[in-house]
């Protein structure tokens, strides 16, 4: 498995390159893959938030990929791609392109330090990330269970 080092402010991360692609049955696999990718790096972002609380001059970083992922379902980023008129495109033509943005958050306290670390909405955001995490992997195994089933003749 390959890794990638990335560096967000003075806090270097192991990335651990996306899962290896697996033969698609359908989009929601596909989408369910994406999701897991971009809330595995949401954790990284979240967890140097936390880890930076008390650094004096750290701006805390917010990794949004939700509306991007959303506008991609919305406006038929999910639709079927064929390369060819003959074959039966099973990949999703966008979902791929779907990268997240990082951005900064400033320091509005005034206390001095300027560190924009808030612990507790960083603790908050932590859990929702855990919890919607563990939801796409509870859909995965259910439908490549349901795929597994269907290949051993319903047993």
């Amino acid at each position: 498995m390959n890794i990638i080092y990335t560096y967000f402010g003075p806090i270097r991360y192991e990335e651990r390159v996306t899962m290896p692609p697996i033969q698609q049955f359908d989009t929601t696999i596909h989408l369910l893959q994406k999701v897991l990718d971009l809330r595995a790096k949401n954790q990284q972002v979240i967890s140097a938030n936390v880890a930076n609380a008390e650094t004096p001059g750290y701006k805390a970083l917010s990794f949004d990929f939700e509306e991007e992922l959303r506008s991609a379902m919305d406006k038929g980023g999910l639709k079927p791609v064929a390369t060819n008129e003959r074959h039966f495109a099973i990949t999703p033509s966008r979902i791929d392109d779907i990268k997240g943005r990082i951005t900064e958050k400033p320091d509005t306290t005034g206390i001095g330090d300027r560190n924009s670390v808030n612990v507790d909405g960083e603790m908050i955001k932590l859990s929702e990330n855990e919890i919607l995490y563990e939801a796409a992997v509870a859909m995965l195994n259910k439908k490549l269970s349901m795929l597994k089933y269907a290949a051993n003749d319903g047993r």
